[in-house]
Order: structure tokens, then C-alpha cells, then sequence
């Protein structure tokens, strides 16, 4: 019988968020498969969790995939963890999920944290409807072609971004977006948790004489929708006009 291949989510800082099913999931299961198995380490030990780690990421998702997806199908069960926040959202595991699926393996997922939702939740900008971008291009100008379209966006957008490249960025959605309210959430349920509200401008300037640490997401607001002209009103000498008008014979007005 096959086992199940359960997508975990865990703390994007605290680690008491760590939902008590998460918690179960990763005692029960015979492996999980983690994007950096120190930084899970902490977490396990943490809980008092001594199950099997293995390394799963970007660089080494050809060679270990069929290794868990054998496991799996032996009958063990595996939990895919990333750093923080939920597998496959700007983090590894797609690959792995797709060939899963593809062999009609069990697949559970356990929910939890979220970067994203945590940020969005808290912005003050409007929920029913938002873009997420993930990470902008590292280049300039692909990065700012990228800012170019989404500034056409008229839902709220949602991006991630790093210490050493947010100055760049701000300055660049400065340039694109304008006044476009934002917020800059950093450092999400950690003890340094951060959020800055305005424009780009405004939060730049913050940062002018230091360099933010941690993770970080921007909500940027999305563009506004253009205003409808005014209806106008007909007076009563227009509308007297019009009834006058319409009384005369047809020689008249010629």
C-alpha cells in the first residue's frame, strides 16, 4: 500500500505558530523531506521531533525525487517542508508534486503560515482580489519591466524581495507607480516584525541612512480605477425647450 506525500507548512519566524496538526504530521511520517534540513533541524528540536531529515531543493530535485517517490510507494510517507511558510509558494516541491500526482500518489496537505496572507491581512489595502508576483527579476531592467505591467494591475499586488535589493526596488516602483500607497512588511511574527505604510518615497526614506535586514513583502496597492465623469443635469428651461420645439410643425424649424 501506498503512503502519502503531505505538503507541510511551518513558521515563517515564531515558532509557535506550528499548527498542532503539523506538529502530529511531522512526528508520524517516516521522512521529511526539508529545503534546508539545519534550519528545519531547529524547528524539529524545538518540538522534540526525531524523524528522518533529507535535503530536498532546487539543486537536487532530479536526483532525490525518485529516490521519495520509491519510499513513498513502498509505504512510508513523506512531509515536504520549506524554510518557512508553505512548500511550492516561491519555494521547492513542484517538481516533486507533479511526478507524484502523475503516479496517483496520496497527496495531503497540511496548512498553515503564509508570508503572503500574513502581509495582505494586515496592509489595509483591499483583499478581495490580489496578484502575487514572488520575486522580482534580480536585473534592472528586467525588474523594471516587470514594475511597467503590474503598475496596470488593478487588484493589490504582492511581491517578495531581499535586504540588499529593496533599495533598488523602491526606488524603481517610485519611478513606475508614483504615490501608490504600499506597505513594507519585514520581519513577519518575528521579534524585530516590522510594518511600514505609504509610498515608495515615504518608506525609501526610511531606509536612507541604513539597510533593512530579514525577509520582507511589499503590498502595493493596485491602480486605481478612473473616475466617472459627472452626469449632467438638465435644467427646466432645457427641458421646456424641447417640449416647445417638439410642438412646432416641422416648417417652422426649417
Amino acid at each position: 500500500m501506498s503512503g502519502t506525500l503531505y505538503i507541510v507548512s511551518t513558521p515563517i519566524g515564531n515558532l509557535e505558530d506550528l499548527t498542532f496538526r503539523a506538529h502530529r504530521t511531522l512526528k508520524e511520517v517516516q521522512i521529511i523531506a526539508a529545503e534546508d534540513t539545519r534550519h528545519t533541524q531547529k524547528l524539529c528540536s524545538h518540538y522534540g521531533i526525531g524523524t528522518t531529515l533529507t535535503s530536498y531543493h532546487d539543486f537536487n530535485k532530479e536526483e532525490k525525487t525518485p529516490i521519495l517517490l520509491e519510499k513513498i510507494l513502498e509505504g512510508q510517507s513523506v512531509a515536504l517542508v520549506s524554510d518557512a511558510g508553505t512548500p511550492l509558494i516561491s519555494d521547492p516541491g513542484y517538481y516533486l508534486l507533479t511526478r507524484a500526482i502523475a503516479k496517483n500518489i496520496p497527496i495531503v496537505p497540511i496548512p498553515g503560515p503564509s508570508a503572503i496572507l500574513t502581509a495582505l491581512a494586515v496592509s489595509g489595502l483591499p483583499t478581495d482580489a490580489f496578484r502575487y508576483e514572488g520575486f522580482l527579476p534580480k536585473k534592472s531592467g528586467a525588474r523594471s519591466r516587470v514594475l511597467q505591467a503590474l503598475a496596470e494591475e488593478p487588484q493589490t499586488i504582492i511581491l517578495f524581495e531581499t535586504p540588499h535589493r529593496i533599495k533598488a526596488t523602491l526606488a524603481e516602483i517610485q519611478e513606475i507607480f508614483g504615490t501608490r500607497h504600499l506597505v513594507l512588511a519585514r520581519e513577519l511574527t518575528k521579534t524585530y516584525e516590522e510594518i511600514i505604510r505609504g509610498s515608495a518615497e515615504e518608506i525609501l526614506g526610511k531606509y536612507q541612512t541604513k539597510t533593512p535586514k530579514g525577509e520582507m513583502t511589499l503590498v502595493i496597492a493596485g491602480k486605481p480605477k478612473p473616475k466617472k465623469p459627472p452626469k449632467r443635469k438638465m435644467g427646466a428651461n432645457h427641458h421646456l425647450s424641447e417640449s416647445v420645439l417638439g410642438d412646432m410643425p416641422p416648417d417652422v424649424l426649417e
